[in-house]
C-alpha cells in the first residue's frame, strides 16, 4: 500500500457512510486528509463512522444531504465552509434502483421510476456536484473522481438503466476532462463485482461464480477501488479523462 502525506487537503466523498465510500474517505483521512462524510440525512452510519474516526485523531466532518435531490451545491458548500476549501471531490454515491437484478428482456420490470432513481442520483446529482465544486478545485488545481462501473462496459449490471448511467459517467468524465483542463483532473473508476454491504443482492451461488471467472481468484472489497481512486486524486498529475477498471480481470 503507498503511503500519502495529504495534511492540508481537503476531500468531499459522497455517499461515504459505507462501502467504498467509507474505504475511501478512511484512506484519505489516515493520510491526513480533511475529509467530509457525505451520508443520507437519515442514515445513523454516517455521524456514527463521523465519531468513530474523529474519536481516532482523524480531521472528518459530517455532510448530511441526498444527492439527486437537487440540493448538490448546498452540500458542497457546507462542505467547504467546514475544510476552508476543496481538493477533491469524490463522485461516489450512486443507487442501483432495485435490490435485485432485473433482465434486460423484463422491460415492464425497468419502469419511469427506476429510471429517475438510478439517473437523478447517479448522474444527474454527480454532474451538480462537480458543477458547484468545479469553481474551488480550479482554485487548488485540484480533482474529481467519480465510480462508474464494468456493467457500463459489458451487458452484466443490475438492470440496463443503471448500466446506462454508469455509461454515462464515463462519457461525462472525457467531456468535463477535456473542458476543465488544465486546472482540474477527471477520471473514473469502473469496479467489478465488489464485496460491499452497498450492492445488489446475490446468491452465495452467484458469488462463488464471479470469483470462479476472476484471473485473480477473488472478488475486489471497498479498500481495493478506494486505493487507486485516492491515487487518481492526488498521485496521477498526468492522468485525465480516463476510466481506470478494477474487477480483477473479471472482464478479460
Amino acid at each position: 500500500m503507498i503511503r500519502y502525506e495529504l495534511s492540508g487537503k481537503r476531500a468531499l466523498v459522497t455517499g461515504a457512510a459505507s462501502g467504498i465510500g467509507l474505504a475511501t474517505l478512511t484512506r484519505l483521512a489516515e493520510s491526513g486528509c480533511s475529509v467530509a462524510l457525505n451520508h443520507l440525512p437519515d442514515d445513523p452510519r454516517g455521524p456514527e463512522e463521523v465519531s468513530k474516526l474523529r474519536a481516532d485523531g482523524y480531521d472528518v466532518f459530517s455532510v448530511p444531504g441526498a444527492i439527486g435531490d437537487g440540493k448538490e451545491a448546498e452540500l458542497v458548500n457546507a462542505a467547504v465552509d467546514k475544510m476552508g476549501g476543496l481538493d477533491l471531490l469524490v463522485n461516489n454515491a450512486g443507487t442501483p434502483g432495485a435490490r435485485k437484478s432485473i433482465s434486460s428482456s423484463d422491460l415492464d420490470l425497468i419502469t419511469d421510476e427506476l429510471w429517475s432513481a438510478v439517473l437523478d442520483t447517479n448522474l444527474i446529482g454527480l454532474f451538480r456536484c462537480t458543477r458547484a465544486a468545479a469553481p474551488l478545485l480550479r482554485q487548488s488545481r485540484g480533482a474529481i473522481v467519480s465510480l462508474a462501473s464494468v456493467s457500463a462496459l459489458t451487458s452484466r449490471g443490475s438492470s440496463s438503466a443503471y448500466a446506462a448511467s454508469k455509461a454515462g459517467i464515463i462519457a461525462i468524465t472525457r467531456h468535463l476532462a477535456q473542458g476543465l483542463a488544465p486546472e482540474i483532473r477527471i477520471n473514473a473508476v469502473a469496479p467489478g463485482a465488489v464485496d460491499s454491504t452497498w450492492q445488489i443482492e446475490w446468491t452465495e451461488a452467484q458469488r462463488q461464480s464471479s470469483i470462479e471467472r476472476t484471473p485473480l481468484r477473488r472478488r475486489c472489497v471497498p479498500e481495493d477501488i478506494a486505493e487507486t481512486i485516492v491515487y487518481l486524486g492526488f498521485a496521477a498529475p498526468m492522468i485525465t479523462g480516463q476510466t481506470i477498471v478494477i474487477d480483477g480481470g473479471l472482464t478479460l
